[in-house]
């Protein structure tokens, strides 16, 4: 079965201009996104153009701030807390990768757990990994990752629950692998997590029922590694030779041994625009 997050995203994104506008009624002003990337990452820097551009089809004001490698760390923190302390600024959304000084600036210190609509903040961070119910997850005052959310609501939409199965997420960064780690045992799914650097991948995963591989390696995840019927969720987006995209996964054999799988693109990838443009509209109605 093909896990795919079209329909789902297309769903969550129907009421939005809706919602932007009643927010723009109540506080006066349109809901403004504040967005930072690094313009040397030229794919970095599409992509965030593109969530902002679908930010502004929604009804949110948005501007950009692009970065570089000549950016100061001091003056990325300056930019940053003036977004925060900004009361006309309602979200702020950091896209990754970072240049390696600003990534090890702190900024998450810095980050407005209120604006940041990401949920990269050690605020918003710190609360998720306090959660130990999924009715924790749902009474956090501040946002979860939209790309470890993404994941859960395409779950939930096919209707796979991750209750007592025996999972495995292939990745640990901080802001996809291990917030999804931890959201799906929220879920009580009892969870492993393994890396490109886990001695023997094959083994881990022979008896996992759910394998999320977000690690950032075409073809890592190959038939014979899963069991028959395995739900697989492909987070990971990779650039073919001949300048498509693809997963991690091999999606097309694992298919014929009965696993579902999520495409690359068209699986988790819409999903995630879609909850990042909801915490967006949140971030203005929580203010309204």
């Amino acid at each position: 079965m093909i896990l795919e997050g079209k329909t789902l995203a297309c769903q969550i994104r129907q009421n939005l201009p809706q919602r932007a506008e009643a927010a723009r009624q109540k506080l006066g002003r349109p809901i403004m996104l504040h967005a930072y990337a690094c313009a040397d990452d030229y794919a970095a820097y599409v992509y965030l153009n593109k969530e902002v551009q679908a930010a502004r089809n929604t009804g949110v004001q948005a501007q950009v701030f692009p970065l570089s490698k000549a950016t100061s760390a001091a003056n990325f923190l300056d930019m940053l807390q003036k977004s925060c302390q900004n009361p006309q600024v309602d979200a702020v959304l950091i896209a990754r990768p970072l240049p390696e000084h600003l990534a090890a600036s702190g900024y998450e210190r810095v980050l407005d757990p209120q604006k940041d609509v990401d949920g990269m903040s050690y605020v918003n961070m710190g609360n998720l990994f306090l959660c130990k119910t999924w009715q924790d997850v749902e009474r956090l005052p501040g946002f979860v990752p939209c790309t470890a959310m993404a994941v859960m609501r395409l779950l939930q939409h096919h209707r796979i629950d991750p209750q007592g199965l025996e999972a495995a997420v292939i990745g640990r960064s901080p802001t996809v692998g291990r917030p999804l780690a931890h959201l799906l045992t929220c879920k009580n799914a009892t969870v492993k997590i393994c890396h490109t650097k886990t001695l023997n991948l094959k083994q881990a995963l022979q008896a996992e029922q759910l394998i999320c591989c977000a690690a950032g390696q075409a073809g890592l995840l190959t038939a014979d590694m899963v069991q028959p019927g395995a739900v697989v969720v492909d987070i990971a987006t990779n650039v073919t030779p001949a300048g498509g995209l693809c997963g991690d996964a091999q999606t097309a054999a694992l298919l014929e041994k009965g696993c579902s799988v999520s495409p690359v693109p068209g699986g988790v990838g819409p999903v995630t625009l879609a909850c990042l443009l909801e915490n967006i509209i949140l971030s203005g109605e929580r203010k309204a």
